[in-house]
């Protein structure tokens, strides 16, 4: 365990920690980078407090320390989620596992109304692996988290033999403190209610399936991934009677909706001509037999606000950068409690299933 940063200067209840440096000089990771000795000393301050800390770290405890006061001035609840990554390959258009890692456990917090406050991570690492491939993955681990304005601030390693895992696995775990005086969550859908999504759907799973080399498009589709909390906190803003909030990420808007239909024990009534996609999603999904309503996304949110609020939300999320396609794509309903119905293009209508198995193993 390493405490990247006690209280990182990223965040206002954080204070930059004295510097500390040692060089690695080797190419690859070696078993010897997690056997507790000073070669995994330098792997740590050489690659991982070297992004995470700025101009230095705290001293070598176990724990990183927070302040509750300072906390509990942010809101009433602490938020706890935690999140592990395998993605195939570990880079694709528009990101990494790195950033992966780091977008989706502060958008598991900001869903939830919580304001992200910090993360731990944890990575399991094959041994051979390039150590400039483990500096660029934990760089977008750093960027990302200043993007999304928290610390990396406590963290592990681990190194396992050749083939005991594909190159890297990442585990990350966040904390944040929820407003004190919302409520939001998967069981408080009420018929009339409106459903939206920020944008584009389906661009993640689409980027990840091209990035393995399966299909050779003329366009290349970039993935969504991207931290949502400024675009939550814009969105809680103007409609504070919000429902729930999910981020869509496996099983895709399918996935969330039978969730949501099922815990608010309401009716979802969906309409496919007013789903956000790109035509090279959609021609995409054609060709494969995919069904793009269970494509992975990493950078978009469903969201259920009252109907007298929907106007102001939607305008909200399209004056975000993260929000410029967004669109109201269904109602909630008093009927067929539990089911979710989809208006088709041709006018007609079909049931919207869970996901059963997996369309595209290994996504996130």
């Amino acid at each position: 365990m390493a405490v990247f940063a006690e209280r990182p200067h990223e965040h206002p209840l954080l204070r930059p920690p004295p510097a500390r440096r040692r060089a690695l000089t080797q190419k690859t990771v070696t078993m010897a980078h997690g056997g507790g000795g000073s070669a995994m000393r330098d792997l740590i301050e050489d690659v991982f407090l070297s992004a995470f800390s700025g101009a230095g770290h705290a001293p070598p405890e176990d724990q990183a320390r927070f302040d509750l006061s300072a906390l509990m001035a942010h809101g009433d609840r602490l938020a706890f989620t935690t999140d592990g990554f395998v993605v195939d390959p570990l880079f694709f258009p528009g990101g990494d596992i790195g950033t992966l890692a780091v977008c989706g456990t502060v958008n598991d917090l900001a869903v939830g109304g919580a304001r992200p406050v910090a993360l731990s991570c944890a990575i399991i690492i094959e041994e051979g692996l390039s150590v400039e491939t483990l500096r660029a993955v934990v760089a977008s681990m750093a960027q990302a988290a200043r993007a999304a304005g928290v610390s990396i601030a406590t963290g592990d390693t681990k190194v396992v033999p050749r083939g005991a895992c594909d190159k890297l696995f990442i585990t990350t775990t966040g904390i944040g403190v929820v407003r004190a005086g919302l409520d939001v969550g998967i069981g408080r859908a009420r018929a009339g209610d409106v459903v939206l999504v920020n944008g584009l759907l389906g661009d993640h799973g689409a980027a990840i399936l091209n990035a393995r080399g399966d299909l050779a498009l003329d366009t290349e589709i970039k993935s969504d991934c991207a931290p949502l909390n400024g675009l939550i906190d814009t969105l809680i803003a103007a409609a504070p009677g919000i429902r729930m909030m999910r981020d869509a990420t496996r099983g895709g808007i399918a996935a969330v909706v039978n969730e949501l239909a099922e815990a608010s024990a309401v009716g979802v009534k969906l309409d496919e001509l007013s789903l956000p996609m790109r035509p090279e999603v959609m021609g995409f999904c054609e060709i494969l037999g995919l069904d793009p309503l269970y494509l992975a996304n990493e950078g978009k949110i469903l969201a259920v606000v009252p109907a007298d609020e929907a106007p102001a939300a939607l305008a909200a999320l399209r004056a975000h950068p993260l929000g410029q396609d967004a669109a109201i794509i269904g109602e909630i309903t008093g009927e067929r409690p539990g089911r979710v119905v989809m208006r088709t293009r041709f006018g007609g209508e079909r049931i919207v299933d869970m996901l059963v198995g997996d369309q595209l193993p290994r996504i996130c």
